[in-house]
């Protein structure tokens, strides 16, 4: 027995000194990682907390640094985004809870397991346009698989239907027309910022291909107007020209009843 234990104990301290690097470097990692989430959470705190002052520092440098124009330009631009931003992640939020707390009591109702956590998975997911359902369903399903098939059952079935009543009816009425864009470039912009910038391109992608979309239908529309031609090339009808008030030199029109001048306006 001892000269087993002696064995092992050599054998393990081999493998503790051959796999030291890789265990140093995953904690280093994760230790890495836990550090970037509660700097950028205390960042985001303090940013929102100075929004107003920094806001007004920002139109500041812009009225300062660029001409009338340019400035004007830039800060509409930065509205534009703003109301797109604000309107998606807004109506997006709103709309995973809703889903969260409908999969959460559904659950419970047809007696599923881990109902809490698969509640929390599918409404953070969720926020994700078009892909999020999917990807928080799959790996609640794999779960109930192993636990018990019969649930996993239940749970795809009930989470088809919650997913289409939510595109049907609770998202429309939430979201409205806030991102202003349809389906096939809502489709387009995930799968562009999914494969630039991962989950979190999935996120911000229909926001920010929105708003690069409603500034081309501008910057279109007032190309259109400078040429005189209508969406369909056709050339625009021309506005009948202000009429211009008569001034004292100008001899006005005799009135029909009366032999006199009519007399002028001013």
């Amino acid at each position: 027995m001892l000269d087993n234990y002696e064995s092992m104990m050599n054998s393990l301290t081999e493998v503790l000194k051959s796999s030291a690097p890789q265990i140093m470097a995953y904690v280093s990692g994760v230790a890495s990682n836990v550090v970037d989430i509660f700097t950028a959470l205390a960042s985001s705190v303090y940013m929102l907390a100075e929004k107003d002052k920094l806001l007004r520092q920002l139109r500041t440098m812009v009225h300062a640094f660029f001409p009338p124009y340019i400035a004007d330009t830039v800060l509409e631009t930065c509205s534009f985004a703003n109301n797109n931003f604000e309107g998606f992640f807004g109506g997006k939020i709103i709309d995973s809870a809703i889903i969260g707390v409908l999969t959460f009591v559904c659950c419970n109702i047809f007696g599923i397991e881990f109902a809490p956590l698969i509640a929390v998975v599918v409404g953070v997911t969720n926020i994700i346009p078009v892909f999020g359902p999917f990807i928080g369903a799959i790996p609640c399903l794999l779960i109930l698989v192993f636990v018990n098939p019969f649930d996993a059952l239940k749970f795809l079935i009930l989470i088809i239907a919650i997913q289409q009543v939510d595109g049907n009816i609770i998202g429309p009425k939430i979201l409205g027309k806030s991102i202003g864009v349809s389906a096939l470039w809502v489709l387009v912009a995930i799968v562009i910022g999914g494969d630039l910038l991962g989950v979190v391109g999935m996120v911000v992608g229909v926001p920010t291909f929105a708003t690069f979309y409603g500034l081309l239908r501008q910057f279109t529309a007032w190309c259109l107007e400078r040429r005189g031609i209508d969406a369909e090339g056709n050339p625009r009808a021309k506005q009948a020209e202000p009429v211009q008030p008569l001034n004292e030199n100008q001899v006005q029109p005799r009135n029909e009843t009366e032999n006199q001048p009519v007399a002028v306006q001013h």
